[in-house]
């Protein structure tokens, strides 16, 4: 059930506390050079990404941090919270986000800058306990020959359980996990949070942000589905018409009459039994 989470509550592991704090180049730019253990001399935040989209659809554009360095290359970072099956596929739809992006600004195909998708997970995705998952295109057959398109896919796990990475990005996992600051970076973090709970504007965004998710809440509560779920309506009618399957004495039609669940739903539960 969808819960709203007070402004005053909210850690670097929210997603909307994570995009403040990475607004600022003196956090992210060392975030990104904790992860991928390289040195970025500068950082760039492209106009149209300055700011957060609060846009409520799903399909919509938004990335949590999108920012760019001086070495051609493209870094989207997103904060994941919740255990998301499709976990993968993500990663490919905002990679392909990256590149139409990209594409849309009159670039051709044949310059698209080298790209990294990192998704920070507060669960293992992979439930293998590594910290780190680094994913890029290599040919089957031959295990060593990469693709060379300029992509890589880093998902990164703070409940990791091995000793396979360096302590520095061990102490930024652990602080995004809920714990005390470990080091300076953590330290630095730590306060950009308290200061950007200070703020009176990002506070009003995120008051605006939720009241817009308690609308799209309720107003699937009013349409009947998210209410009927929670009070055991659909799963009783589901039950009902799965025994009626079972005994072969109905059709699909006189089922769907008798429940109320529309054809499609109960073709779905005959493919199930």
């Amino acid at each position: 059930m969808y819960r709203s989470k007070k402004f005053e509550d909210l850690t670097i592991s929210d997603d909307f506390m994570f995009g403040i704090v990475m607004r600022d180049p003196k956090n992210c730019k060392p975030f990104l050079e904790t992860i991928l253990n390289v040195k970025i001399s500068r950082i760039d935040y492209p106009e149209d990404q300055k700011t957060i989209n609060l846009s409520l659809d799903a399909k919509s554009i938004r990335l949590d941090v999108y920012v760019e360095d001086d070495s051609n290359t493209v870094y989207n970072i997103e904060m994941q919270n919740g255990h998301h099956e499709n976990l993968p596929k993500r990663t490919r739809y905002y990679q392909g986000i990256i590149d139409l992006n990209l594409l849309d600004k009159g670039m051709d195909y044949t310059q698209l800058k080298q790209s990294f998708v990192i998704f920070v997970c507060t669960f293992d995705p992979f439930h293998i306990g590594r910290h780190v998952y680094t994913f890029e295109n290599r040919c089957v057959e031959d295990p060593d020959l990469s693709l060379n398109d300029g992509t890589q896919k880093i998902i990164l796990n703070t409940k990791g359980i091995f000793d396979d990475v360096r302590p520095e990005l061990k102490r930024l996992l652990n602080f995004i996990d809920g714990r005390q600051p470990e080091d300076s970076f953590t330290q630095d973090l730590s306060e950009a949070v308290e200061a950007a709970k200070r703020n009176k504007k990002w506070r009003h965004d995120y008051m605006t942000l939720q009241m817009a998710y308690d609308e799209k809440y309720h107003e699937g509560l009013v349409n009947g589905i998210q209410q009927g779920r929670e009070n055991g309506i659909v799963e009783e009618k589901e039950d009902t018409a799965r025994r009626m399957l079972s005994s072969g004495k109905y059709s699909n039609t006189e089922i769907s009459e008798i429940t109320g669940l529309p054809m499609e739903q109960i073709q779905t539960l005959k493919k199930s039994l």
